[in-house]
């Protein structure tokens, strides 16, 4: 019985071990991917811009959600719409790959009043 659980335990994790890694984009490609993002959120994912946020250092999952839900539809922008409407769900795993592995600037975050 022991035997049994332990055997469907290691399985389980190794299926979601399995899951995050085929879902992890390539950030080289996604690089290459995202020079129509650029023009907006910066070359590196750090817009200069307020009106566009900052992609650099967010979290992949993020990036790919409300992608999905510019594609879908389900958040409304004209801009991000048009774009995210041409992207597979790998464009988008590598796109967010690359802004999230690029750093990012959170200097208001430190320097909040105490």
């Amino acid at each position: 019985m022991i035997k049994t659980v332990l055997a469907i335990t290691a399985s389980g994790l190794f299926a979601l071990t399995s899951v995050n890694v085929q879902a992890a984009g390539n950030a080289a490609a996604g690089k290459v991917k995202s020079k129509v993002c650029q023009s907006c959120h910066g070359v590196d994912g750090n817009s200069s811009n307020p009106d566009f946020p900052r992609l650099a250092g967010q979290f992949p999952d993020y990036i790919v959600h409300a992608l999905k839900q510019y594609k879908s539809g389900a958040r409304k922008n004209a801009i991000m719409n048009t774009f995210a409407s041409t992207l597979s769900t790998r464009d988008m795993e590598d796109i967010a790959a690359y802004f999230s592995s690029q750093k990012g600037l959170h200097v208001l975050r430190y320097n909040m009043p105490k």
